[in-house]
């Protein structure tokens, strides 16, 4: 049996199991807390950083999903610092790629836009660097487009984690990091790939989509979400 664990979130008292990220309190509280890479069913990694909390006595800011919970452990959620360095994030990911909403796919359905209104970023004070990605619609069903990719690796872990395909992987560093197939191989033409969708399910903005969508028209199917989950659980 678990270890019952006692902290504080924002000043109120909550009591968890030993093993339960940050994160995982939060939601079961109903707390909010701002995540891009994170979604249930796939491991943790940290990735976006933008559920970065304070925790009392600790210099640095940890990531909320990979960091777990310790017995009288005070965090703090919407301090002025940890606000600041999450609207930093938000803007520095606009600014890295081309995220041009009014012509995207899943543009009133995109969790980065969402993010960015919910936190109040309308702008960004960091040059765009306006990178030169070409698409990739070479897949009979699905496209990919790494202008509005924000390399949270959703789309890598349900592919190796839950479909067991592998196909999607990162090639380059840094912000010339992009998603590739197989071994940077043309979508369409990788032996992997199963056109399980399920990249696309998962995928946070438009940069993966299903073809034939127009402007505002890639909405994702909640009922895979569920299933994800129940198939990551069941080990299949």
């Amino acid at each position: 049996m678990k270890k019952i664990i006692t902290l504080k979130i924002s000043g109120t008292e909550y009591k968890a199991a030993e093993g339960s990220s940050i994160l995982d309190v939060a939601r079961a509280n109903n707390i909010f807390i701002p995540t891009l890479c994170n979604f249930k069913g796939l491991s943790n990694v940290g990735a976006c950083r933008l559920c970065m909390v304070e925790i009392r006595g600790v210099p640095r800011l940890l990531p909320a999903c990979a960091t777990l919970i310790a017995e009288g452990m005070d965090i703090t959620i919407n301090s002025p610092k940890v606000t600041k360095y999450r609207k930093m994030i938000l803007e520095l990911l606009f600014a890295e790629r081309n995220h041009i909403c009014a012509a995207c796919v899943s543009n009133s359905h995109c969790e980065l836009q969402t993010l960015a209104q919910q936190l109040g970023v309308h702008h960004t004070r960091y040059p765009y660097r306006y990178p030169v990605f070409k698409l990739d619609a070479t897949h009979p069903k699905f496209n990919y487009d790494a202008n509005r990719c924000i390399l949270c690796t959703r789309c890598m872990r349900a592919c190796e984690e839950v479909e067991g395909a592998r196909t999607w992987n990162v090639m380059g560093r840094g912000i010339n990091s992009t998603m590739v197939t197989d071994l940077h191989q043309p979508w369409g033409e990788s032996r992997t790939c199963t056109s399980c969708s399920k990249c696309v399910q998962v995928c946070p903005t438009g940069a993966l989509s299903e073809k034939g969508c127009a402007v505002a028209e890639m909405v994702v199917r909640d009922n895979v979400f569920p299933y994800l989950t129940s198939m990551r659980g069941s080990g299949r």
